[in-house]
């Protein structure tokens, strides 16, 4: 059904205002899919946070126009579905890839990541990009291995010594059994 030019220019400034905040988007080819698969694919990124649209190439073109995907616009060929990751950068990849792994049809054309257009095996690496909540664990574990090591320096002599004299009572314990015995 096509869309008038007041219908036009609302889907343009949606689809802008979501990629001028986007960390990062996927853009697939969904030729062949049912109605059921594009309503569970959309179910899925929409409980993930990722923005899901199907979007006329030549409207695409204009809404990415002005932001740090305006790098895509030379790939949008096709039916292309455009899935924004708004909170996490690896959330679209994320998406596209566990679906397509039970739907043959979706067919990565694009990714771009930080406002570079990147091959479509690129695919598997941004997916293996860690979560905002993963990232902030990795650097928690960085920040403490310094400190947990600098003290088990500091405690190491304590515990040595403790250590040494409780072999000691344990050889003047052992020492003692037989005497006693006689």
């Amino acid at each position: 059904m096509a869309l008038k030019l007041e219908e036009k220019k609302v889907v343009v400034a949606e689809v802008n205002a979501v990629a001028a905040k986007a960390l990062s988007v996927v853009g697939a080819e969904n030729r062949g899919l049912t109605v059921t698969q594009m309503t569970d694919l959309r179910a899925k990124a929409r409980s993930q946070g990722v923005y899901l649209r199907v979007v006329k190439n030549t409207l695409a073109r204009k809404a990415v126009a002005g932001t740090a995907f305006e790098c895509i616009s030379p790939a949008l060929k096709g039916p292309i579905v455009l899935a924004f990751s708004n909170d996490d950068p690896g959330a679209a990849a994320r998406i596209v890839k566990d679906f397509s792994k039970g739907n043959d049809k979706l067919v990565t054309m694009l990714v771009s990541l930080g406002g570079q257009l990147l091959k479509p095996d690129a695919l598997e690496r941004v997916a293996a990009l860690p979560t905002r909540a993963q990232a902030f664990s990795l650097l928690l574990g960085v920040l403490q291995a310094p400190i947990s090591k600098f003290v088990g320096t500091l405690a190491a002599p304590n515990s040595k010594l403790v250590r040494t004299l409780a072999a000691v009572l344990e050889a003047k314990k052992s020492a003692e059994a037989p005497a006693a015995a006689n």
